[in-house]
């Protein structure tokens, strides 16, 4: 099934390598505020779908850009972000994945994120570790925020969370020796795992941004919470990774700025 995702992975990768030169001619849709979906996203969704349902059609899927598709009651959910980091492939920045997470029962079993500017494809099984390009990978053995580099994502979609955000960001940055946005969730979380961020947090992601992500940090050695430092981080969208070493200290200076509504989507 590993084998199958990276083939469907790297069919949506070539479609949007393909389109990059011609961004101005593609059909651009708002879906929210600052939310948007091109026909590369439909297409690349359509290619992924199409590969995995005509290898397993007792298998569901859950996309971005097309919802659930299959047997509701199937064990089996594969879960599908055709294009992470819209907004960077339709200004040419070249930061952006394909990123596909297969569940069973539940629980994240597959995570495949492929970068197609750099070809390099992270991917995790669970039990069996994490790997980029075949080579295993592991967080880093940062032991604390001073010198530490850090990603993160800004709330651009619902700001309503923006004040606690620059809280966190204000307390995380007396420290750390940076702070990176760079546009992508799923290739943030892929790059905690493979050591090149020491951490990483966000609000307001979905499930479908970081749950191939989430398994390639937690084979990869490190540590995922929401914000309280609980395991909601499906349900409610927030997210802090890092090592086990520096996962805590993290959490210690996010956790003053929780908001009521924020508590609340933890609990």
């Amino acid at each position: 099934m590993l084998n199958m995702a990276v083939r469907a992975a790297r069919a949506a990768g070539d479609i949007i390598v393909r389109a990059m030169d011609r961004v101005d001619l593609l059909n651009i849709t708002t879906k929210s505020r600052n939310d948007f979906a091109s026909d590369v996203d439909r297409q690349a969704e359509l290619e992924i779908t199409g590969i995995l349902q005509k290898a397993y059609p007792g298998h569901a899927v859950l996309g971005e850009e097309h919802g659930f598709k299959g047997p509701e009651s199937s064990d089996f959910v594969w879960v599908i972000d055709p294009l992470d980091g819209t907004t960077n492939f339709l200004h040419g920045f070249p930061q952006f994945a394909v990123s596909i997470a297969l569940f069973h029962r539940g629980k994240v079993e597959r995570g495949v994120v492929y970068d197609p500017v750099k070809q390099e494809l992270f991917t995790a099984v669970r039990g069996a570790g994490a790997t980029l390009n075949n080579r295993r990978i592991r967080v880093t053995p940062q032991k604390g925020l001073t010198g530490a580099l850090l990603g993160t994502g800004i709330p651009f979609k619902d700001q309503s969370y923006l004040d606690a955000y620059l809280g966190m960001l204000k307390s995380l940055l007396k420290d750390a020796a940076g702070i990176r946005r760079a546009g992508s969730a799923a290739l943030d979380l892929a790059y905690v795992a493979a050591g090149r961020l020491d951490g990483f947090w966000e609000i307001g992601l979905n499930q479908w941004d970081m749950a191939a992500g989430v398994l390639l940090i937690q084979e990869a050695g490190g540590l995922v919470s929401d914000l309280e430092g609980g395991d909601r981080y499906f349900e409610n969208g927030s997210i802090v990774c890092a090592n086990p070493k520096l996962h805590g200290p993290m959490l210690d200076l996010i956790k003053p700025h929780l908001t009521k509504e924020l508590r609340q989507a933890s609990a």
